[in-house]
């Protein structure tokens, strides 16, 4: 493990980040074992094994690789023990109720079993599974009661109902932020960023790519850590080649990812790179 602060980890389960880790001089895990057993999806025993491995290392600011590991969010907040209100920037929703239970795009579900989690947002969602019949799978009792809110850019999907309410624009979405931040004024705040929320020319994963910008969420993690307790926060969403370690997985998430046009992996490697190296000391706060 390298030297670095205390509070920041970087958990390398896929290797696609070590040299960003190691430029930002975090303190490094190597759980390229574990990888492709949780990958895309997992099962409860993996998850279990795994939580009993990693919670002693856990720490407020976490870095990892894929969004393909996004579901393990709702482990890195495990260790919260006090009322605290979880904001995401995803191009994704990560709503469905369907099985499997441990996977990528149903992990809010599990952070919002936490009786620690007043309230979830979702910011900068543009994917198909916002509209019908896709959206048939959402969590309705979530949504209805307010304590998951979904925020969708109007210019993919101009004609949604299920989320009407938190259509945003590029005009107006800073507003329309700021507005539901001053109600989080006194609260503790958990930020997680799956980095697809960002345009595909200036950043690469492995899933469709979203339309804000890196000096978008610079901004907005800004405006968190001025107008709120911002008490943890994760990033994730870099590209990494697949590796699975069960044939359904690979099946699955063969399926499930888009096909994504051809691009220079060295070039989207620097873009991923410089995305970060701006956005994480904001997160975590190493320019306080």
């Amino acid at each position: 493990m390298a030297n670095g602060r205390s509070d920041q980890i970087h958990l390398d389960l896929d290797g696609e980040l070590t040299a960003t880790a190691a430029t930002l001089q975090l303190p490094s895990i190597n759980l390229r074992n574990w990888g492709p057993r949780l990958r895309f999806s997992t099962t409860v025993d993996e998850i279990e094994r795994f939580q009993a491995e990693i919670t002693p290392h856990l720490c407020p600011f976490t870095l990892y690789g894929s969004g393909d590991f996004h579901h393990l969010s709702a482990i890195w907040m495990r260790r919260i023990r006090e009322p605290v209100s979880l904001l995401s920037f995803d191009n994704h929703p990560d709503w469905d109720i369907r099985p499997p239970r441990w996977g990528c795009g149903g992990w809010v579900n599990r952070a919002l079993e936490s009786p620690w989690v007043e309230a979830a947002q979702v910011w900068g969602c543009g994917n198909f599974e916002l509209n019908w019949p896709h959206n048939l799978f959402a969590p309705r009792n979530s949504l209805q009661s307010g304590r998951l809110q979904i925020f969708s850019w109007r210019e993919r999907y101009p004609k949604l109902s299920l989320c009407r309410e938190g259509s945003i624009s590029r005009e107006n979405w800073r507003d329309t932020f700021l507005q539901h931040l001053s109600r989080w004024q006194r609260r503790s705040v958990y930020i997680t960023i799956d980095l697809d929320c960002l345009n595909a020319e200036e950043f690469r994963s492995n899933w469709e790519h979203g339309l804000f910008t890196v000096d978008d969420l610079a901004w907005a993690i800004m405006q968190v850590r001025q107008n709120t307790t911002l008490i943890g926060g994760d990033m994730c969403g870099a590209y990494s080649a697949p590796a699975y370690s069960r044939l359904t997985q690979r099946i699955a998430s063969t399926f499930d990812h888009p096909q994504l046009p051809a691009s220079s992996i060295s070039e989207a490697i620097k873009n991923n790179h410089k995305a970060i190296l701006k956005l994480w000391p904001l997160l975590a706060g190493t320019n306080d």
